[in-house]
């Protein structure tokens, strides 16, 4: 089992998202397989800090639909922040960066955000 430490304080949400979600797949590794989970632990220190812009506060938007009609709930990133913390929007952010197949939730189960 290969750990990962990753301090993001100051750091820019997607340059980190992608560079997670690179570690996740085993795109790192010599041993890189498409269709395994790569044998890796990825730990996220100083979330708290993450670096966003007032922009990207504002304007980034997250959906939810609850399948009635009506029932679209759209958010603002900053929204997200106060409710559930900078941790969620980061979580947010690797799992699309994560190709949507069966092997994407096993993967995002090597994510650990402190």
């Amino acid at each position: 089992m290969k750990e990962h430490t990753i301090d993001v304080t100051g750091k820019k949400l997607g340059r980190v998202a992608s560079d997670i979600a690179m570690i996740l797949m085993g795109k790192d590794s010599p041993e890189y397989a498409p269709n395994v989970v790569a044998n890796v632990k990825v730990t996220i220190e100083g979330v708290d800090k993450l670096a966003f812009t007032d922009k990207k506060l504002s304007e980034k938007e997250y959906q939810r639909y609850s399948g009635y009609p009506g029932g679209r709930k759209v958010f603002n990133m900053a929204h997200v922040v106060e409710q559930h913390g900078a941790a969620e929007v980061l979580r947010k952010a690797v799992y699309g960066m994560l190709p949507a197949n069966k092997l994407r939730k096993l993967r995002m189960q090597n994510l650990i955000i402190k």
